[in-house]
């Protein structure tokens, strides 16, 4: 599932592509032609996004609200315009761009108060302006979970994915079944500001990289990670490999339906410590 960067990554460029323009709207696959039909001949305003929720307020007709789900895409081209392909859901234009959208979860349109409420619904978000990480840790000191399911659980903090779960909880030397009230301010705030920094490297660059310098390829003399979400990592997805600190060998295990990563050896911190 694409993570908080992604959509922030969106905003960005569907607002250089159509913002403060009259835009054509229509839905090719015709499962959002009512919405498209709202959208279409209205200026684009604004742009933004909120965790894994991208939100777009189009003069006069309200918000188109995307959530990419698991396999959902929004692809910007430069024009000419071809014909369709596939299944797109969402088609916006103008004379030099237009952009796809397939495979979304939700593409709806929504009411100011819609989009207000759909908002206050979700926890704080390290890469809007307005973000308040008190919020999240109110949440986080007084709940009995582990702290990778809290991490994930997007009412309490918004757009942190699995990746970013498990990088971030390792850089912290925090092991992912540490219950939330056992998690110390500091640790906290840490976190929050690791992830900062690393989901504003995302926005700039479309990776997830999230190793020190010292254990880059290059510095270590090994190949390069393959994978699909493009970055350089210390756990997500290495089960069965080396640390690349410690050279204990990564675990995984599951966690409320999803897979948690971690080094034994350098997380260990947090499971003992007494409630």
């Amino acid at each position: 599932m694409p993570e908080g960067h992604t959509l922030h990554r969106l905003a960005n460029d569907v607002w250089d592509a159509f913002g403060g323009r009259p835009v054509q709207a229509s839905s090719p696959q015709g499962r959002f032609v009512d919405g498209a039909a709202l959208l279409n001949g209205h200026v684009l305003r604004q742009t933004e996004a909120h965790g894994k929720h991208f939100l777009a307020d189009f003069e006069g007709a309200g918000w188109l609200h995307i959530h990419l789900g698991l396999i959902g895409k929004m692809d910007i081209i430069a024009a000419p315009v071809p014909e369709p392909v596939g299944q797109v859901r969402l088609r916006l234009r103008n004379a030099t761009s237009y952009a796809d959208l397939r495979g979304a979860t939700v593409c709806e349109v929504l009411t100011d108060g819609e989009r207000e409420a759909l908002i206050a619904r979700l926890g704080p978000d390290p890469l809007r302006d307005d973000a308040d990480p008190a919020l999240a840790w109110k949440r986080i000191h007084r709940s009995r979970l582990p702290i990778g399911q809290l991490l994930m659980d997007q009412e309490v903090l918004s757009g942190v994915g699995n990746v970013y779960r498990a990088e971030v909880l390792f850089r912290a030397k925090l092991h992912p079944m540490t219950h939330g009230n056992l998690v110390k301010k500091r640790e906290w705030q840490g976190m929050w500001d690791d992830l900062l920094e690393l989901m504003k490297y995302g926005v700039e660059t479309g990776r997830i990289d999230t190793v020190a310098d010292d254990h880059t390829p290059e510095a270590m003399g090994r190949d390069p990670r393959r994978d699909d979400h493009g970055g350089e990592v210390y756990v997500y997805r290495r089960q069965g490999q080396r640390c690349h600190v410690c050279h204990s060998v990564i675990r995984t295990e599951i966690l409320a339906g999803r897979n948690l990563f971690w080094c034994p050896k350098c997380q260990r911190t947090g499971l003992t410590r007494k409630s």
